[in-house]
């Protein structure tokens, strides 16, 4: 027999603060559900989700007991700040 509800933790993190939310929510509810039923706002647009450290579309399925994961967008690019490093290491010797 299925479950007619699935309880999941929300997380979303900032650098001075960080948010858990558990919410409870209809068997078949999507990753923007819990998102949505959070309450957390004022999300960067950008946002992206994960379940357990695995990157997600909004659209996925969850399960009971997942962890609904909000990404920030990054600042830089992790490629161009390695490469920068580089050139200024090359510069100097």
């Amino acid at each position: 027999m299925k479950p007619l509800t699935v309880s999941v933790e929300v997380v979303f993190a900032l650098p001075e603060r960080q948010a858990l939310r558990r919410v409870e929510l209809p068997a078949g509810s999507t990753v923007a559900d819990a998102v949505s039923a959070s309450g957390l706002t004022g999300l960067p647009a950008a946002a992206r989700f994960g379940v357990y450290g695995k990157t997600v579309p909004a659209g996925t399925l969850l399960r009971d007991g997942d962890r609904v994961e909000i990404y920030r967008p990054l600042r830089a690019d992790p490629k161009d700040l390695r490469r920068l490093r580089a050139a200024e290491k090359r510069a100097k010797g």
